[in-house]
């Protein structure tokens, strides 16, 4: 193949149209009409000798050949703009949107300092707190480009195709009104004949809790579920419901008991993550080393 005679930014409208799977979006995100995007995709179809798009049940979709050029695609077009954007910026003169995709309690943990901190030092940066689905989810959403941060659990990732470092390690705690009933002698039985709270993003109505729970022959009652831990104070003051929370989610000030809980429950890691394709980019990195410094004045 004869390099000089790619065009470079037939790579950048494949890119749009591989991630969007439909010309007409891909078009609106790259301000093109979709004629001329339309245009594109056929070059592009020449270009690789594939359909790139066909259409199927419901839409358009990637072939295979059009899936295994997306993410080499992106890492040539971060390349491309690494070498085009080699001299440094200074912070201040930085114009660049940086979307963090996280939960919505270390969403409200870093979003105040976070802003007051790029006032301070990078003005120009915007930032787009995106809802977090899942941890496969937020992978996907740093693969296709369409976030830049993500703050979750990770417990298995291509360290090739991601940096990964642990924010702060996790563990659990029980929660209960101050005045419950089984506050004053807490344990195993008195934990058990209570209703309890579950969060679950999902709407699940089982955790692995259960699953330990079971092995002993045990079982709870899940008295209501509920999709975020921001929820669960309010319903804990005026019931008899418990909750097992992670400890940073719990109000420092408020209403509320605070027990070890009744049995052995492991922790867990909060992971701040993005694609190696952001390694170089400024913008991305200055935010992430205000997150990484909000967690490590934070205690766990």
């Amino acid at each position: 193949m004869n390099l000089r005679s790619i065009d470079l930014n037939l790579l950048v409208i494949l890119d749009a149209l591989l991630d969007e799977a439909h010309v007409s979006r891909a078009a609106a995100r790259l301000n093109l009409s979709q004629p001329a995007t339309s245009s594109a995709l056929d070059r592009c179809r020449h270009l690789f000798g594939d359909l790139l798009l066909e259409r199927g049940k419901g839409g358009m979709r990637l072939t295979a050949r059009a899936q295994a050029l997306r993410d080499p695609l992106k890492n040539l077009l971060a390349g491309i703009a690494a070498v085009v954007d080699a001299p440094e910026e200074p912070l201040a003169a930085i114009r660049q949107t940086v979307r963090i995709i996280t939960a919505d309690h270390p969403g409200i943990l870093i979003a105040g300092p976070l802003q007051r901190a790029l006032a301070r030092s990078a003005p120009g940066i915007d930032l787009v707190i995106q809802p977090w689905q899942s941890a496969s989810a937020a992978l996907e959403s740093l693969a296709r480009g369409t976030g830049d941060i993500a703050i979750s659990v990770f417990p298995a990732i291509d360290a090739t195709a991601f940096h990964r470092e642990t924010l702060l390690h996790e563990h659990y705690v029980m929660a209960m009104r101050r005045d419950h009933p089984a506050a004053a002698d807490f344990t195993l039985e008195r934990w058990l004949a209570y209703p309890h709270v579950l969060v679950s993003g999902r709407g699940d109505t089982r955790s692995g809790l259960d699953d330990q729970l079971a092995a002993l022959g045990r079982s709870r009652r899940i008295g209501i579920v509920v999709p975020s831990f921001l929820m669960v104070p309010p319903l804990l003051e005026d019931s008899d419901l418990l909750a097992m929370m992670p400890a940073d989610t719990v109000p420092a000030a408020g209403n509320l008991h605070i027990a070890a809980p009744p049995l052995p429950v492991e922790g867990f890691p909060l992971h701040l993550a993005w694609h190696r394709r952001r390694d170089t980019n400024r913008a991305v990195r200055h935010v992430a080393d205000i997150v990484r410094d909000v967690f490590a004045g934070h205690p766990a």
